[in-house]
This record gives C-alpha cells, structure tokens and sequence, in this order.
C-alpha cells in the first residue's frame, strides 16, 4: 500500500505526462493555425472476420479532455501555472476589459493574507470582466448564433 503523506500519495506523485497504453496525444487542425483541438489517438485491436481473416482497424479519435500535461512536448512550470490558451480568443473578441485589481472581498482577503505568500503565483493574471452593456457567456454567443474558439476546442 503507497505510504500517505498528507493529501499526496506516491501513486499520485508519478509525473502526469505518461501516455495511456495504446493511445497517443495528437492535435488537429481548428478553423485557424493557433486552434489545436486535443485528441488521442487510440489503437484498436484487428477484427477476425467470418472468414478468419484478421482485419485491421483504423485508429479512433476521441476528444481528450486531459490537458498538456499529458502532451510529451510540454514542460510544466508549477511556478507559472498553465499557459492562458483562451486569453486571445477572449480578447479578441473586444467585449471585455481588465480590472486594476482583484473585485471579490474574498480574493482581497486572500491576498491580504501574509500566511500565504509563500503559495502565491509570482505573476497573478489580472480578472477580466465584461464591458458594459455586453454579455460574454457561451449561452449568449451561441444563441446568437456565434461558434467562439472556445466551442470549437
């Protein structure tokens, strides 16, 4: 049994980038070069057919809802966090703005709070919030009728 040392144990300390058996990461092609929609790749095993005949199968794609950390390419900064993949999309779009700083009472507790300065991130990214008059929900834009990258992904 893997010994318990608080919330960790050694099972879930192995590095998460390891490929499933029989699977590999791939990417394919969104409506623009920055759109990568993440899939994996799964191998399937041949189908013996009536005759005894073996025949293969194609790989099967599915949407793989892991993350980058199981992509081999990527290097994990747990200083940084995860790269800001949607930032663009979301700017783009031009219905939002940043705030000077953070507007819940409970993230100025936080950060108010010495005991945890030893956690923090070193560069925290800055909220964001919609612009007046503008809704910036995916049931929004895709009641009109609007496929944001963020659908497509």
């Amino acid at each position: 049994m893997a010994e318990s040392h608080g919330m960790h144990t050694q099972s879930t300390r192995r590095h998460t980038s390891e490929t499933p058996l029989g699977s590999r990461k791939v990417y394919v092609q969104g409506s623009t070069p920055a759109m990568r929609v993440p899939m994996r790749e799964i191998v399937l095993a041949s189908t013996r057919t009536p005759t005894g005949q073996l025949e293969a199968n194609p790989p099967l794609r599915v949407y793989d809802t892991s993350g980058p950390y199981t992509d081999p390419a990527f290097t994990p900064d747990l200083q940084q966090g995860l790269p800001p993949q949607r930032l663009g999309w979301i700017l783009a779009r031009g219905d939002v703005e940043s705030l000077s700083m953070p507007s819940s009472a409970y993230r100025k507790q936080r950060d108010a709070d010495p005991s945890l300065d030893a956690i923090r991130f070193p560069s925290p990214r800055q909220p964001l919030r919609a612009k007046p008059g503008t809704r910036v929900t995916q049931m929004h834009y895709a009641r009109r009728g609007t496929i944001t990258p963020e659908m497509e992904f």
